[in-house]
């Protein structure tokens, strides 16, 4: 016997493996549901396991832009099954996303963050085929990388209020990408996290080059962690020493607030601590964080 793990389709002779996600975009913590389809190849096989595994692609300082593939998750859900000659089989699932899992669009709206599934098949086999070779293939723009089914996440309500709140008092949103790295302090899981970066609205213009915006959610709720970028940090003759501001709030799944106060407060107070403390007393991203009034 011979053991093989198989992904996608592994070449002539061997199953075909296809998956189809339910329609419409996912929120962090909900289900992504759906079936993987097999067909048997040109022999039978023995079907120890099926799996999917999640997969973002997070920059990376050198990776030229293109970011690299980071799996972040991975379910067993099925297996223990025999596939025989030309037999089509479907296996059903339901997997719940990680709450972490970053936002691909916004208002109908696609983000430049690329999230896929990608399907494996363990199989055990007298007469496994060997995958055959294939020329490299030039990534698709849509993908994390070839041979992914492309995941859609939408925001969850408390993400989306926030959001709108920000939009509401004219801050733009620049960029929504991922990082490498956790952010200190904060219970985050995954290895990565996302930045949305927010161009400031016309009352801080004058003190701030961007705000940069990250939900780290979990099942009691969100965690809002701002990030002030001093205009003119890194501009010779600034006072600024490389370092953000640095502030973490905290909301429930469930709460209704006046969000556009509240995000106000939430910069003004950010900004404020900034320019009445200074960089020494800010925190960048794996150091600890400000605790106080109204910090998470």
């Amino acid at each position: 016997m011979v053991f093989k793990r198989l992904l996608g389709s592994p070449g002539v002779g061997g199953p075909s493996v296809d998956t189809v996600l339910e329609p419409g975009p996912v929120r962090p913590g909900g289900t992504l549901a759906g079936q993987v389809r097999l067909v048997g190849g040109d022999t039978a096989f023995d079907v120890e396991q099926v799996a999917l595994e999640l997969v973002a692609r997070v920059r990376d300082g050198e990776d030229g832009g293109r970011g690299v593939a980071v799996p972040f998750e991975r379910f067993a859900i099925g297996g223990g099954f025999r596939l025989d000659e030309g037999e089509a089989r479907t296996v059903p699932f339901g997997v719940k996303l990680p709450w972490e899992t970053p936002v691909t669009e916004l208002d109908g709206r696609e983000l430049d963050v690329r999230l896929g599934v990608r399907t494996e098949l363990a199989v055990a086999g007298t007469q496994a085929p060997e995958a055959p070779e294939a020329p490299e293939a030039p990534e698709a723009d849509n993908d994390p990388d070839p041979g992914l089914d492309p995941l859609g996440v939408g925001p969850l309500p408390a993400q989306e209020a926030i959001l709108g709140a920000f939009r509401q008092l004219g801050y733009g949103l620049r960029s929504a990408g991922l990082e490498h790295g956790r952010i200190g302090g904060t219970g985050q899981r995954l290895p990565f996290h996302q930045e949305m970066g927010l161009t400031p609205a016309p009352s801080y213009a004058d003190r701030v080059e961007e705000i940069e915006l990250t939900f780290l959610t979990h099942p009691g709720g969100i965690d809002v962690v701002l990030e002030a970028d001093k205009r003119g940090a890194g501009n010779a003759g600034g006072d600024d020493t490389g370092h953000d501001a640095l502030s973490r709030f905290t909301v429930g799944h469930d709460d209704a607030r006046d969000w556009a106060t509240e995000v106000d407060g939430w910069v003004r107070e950010l900004v404020e601590h900034r320019e009445a403390y200074g960089s020494d007393s800010a925190y960048g991203h794996g150091g600890p964080h400000s605790s106080g009034p109204g910090l998470g």
